[in-house]
C-alpha cells in the first residue's frame, strides 16, 4: 500500500573466465593484506616477549632479586626445574613457580 516493490536486477554477464578469476582474486587481497598486518603488529612482538622470558628465567641463579607476578619481591634461594624458592624476609621463604618470575631486578633493589 505505502510500500513500492522493488525488484531484483540481475547481474551482467561476465565477459570471460579469465576477469572473473582476477576479480576473485583482488577481493581476497585485503583479507590476506590484514592478516599479514595482524602477524606484524600482534603475534610477531609476542612470540619475541616470550622468547625473551624463557630466556630470563632459565638463566635465574641464586641470589639474583627478582619481582614475581603476584608482586612479590625477594632473592632466589633454592632453584628447581619448575620451582624457585624466593625469601621474601630475613627467614621467610616462599616457594614459586618458574614462570611466575616476571623480572629480575638490579642487585640491592631489596633493602
Amino acid at each position: 500500500m505505502f510500500i513500492s516493490s522493488a525488484y531484483a536486477q540481475t547481474a551482467p554477464a561476465a565477459a570471460g573466465g579469465e576477469g572473473g578469476m582476477q576479480s576473485s582474486l583482488m577481493s581476497l587481497l585485503p583479507l590476506v593484506l590484514m592478516f599479514v598486518v595482524l602477524y606484524f603488529v600482534m603475534i610477531r612482538p609476542q612470540m619475541k616477549r616470550q622468547k625473551e622470558h624463557r630466556t630470563m628465567v632459565e638463566a635465574l641463579a641464586k641470589g639474583d632479586e627478582v619481582a614475581t607476578s603476584g608482586g612479590l619481591l625477594g632473592r632466589v634461594t633454592k632453584l628447581g626445574d619448575t620451582y624457585l624458592g624466593v625469601e621474601v624476609a630475613p627467614g621467610v621463604e616462599v616457594t614459586v613457580q618458574r614462570t611466575a618470575v616476571v623480572q629480575v631486578l638490579p642487585k640491592g633493589s631489596i633493602k
